[in-house]
């Protein structure tokens, strides 16, 4: 697999995950696990993108 077919297939998964939860019904419960849904199935996406505009091994080390 490439990263271009990587980057894809977890696009298509976050659509996927948003796709879901629209189809949540409309409760405390669901408007609960459908935000953390939303954001921990989305993010991979994300995170994947910034990692790969890494232009040196400096970008992937966090200031203390």
């Amino acid at each position: 697999m490439d990263k271009h077919e990587l980057e894809e297939r977890l696009i298509n998964f976050a659509v996927l995950i948003i796709e879901i939860v629209n189809d949540l019904p409309n409760t405390k419960a669901a408007n609960h696990l459908s935000s953390q849904l939303v954001r921990s199935g989305t993010s991979p996406a994300l995170n994947y993108g910034e990692a790969q505009s890494g232009e040196s091994r400096k970008d992937f080390i966090l200031p203390r």
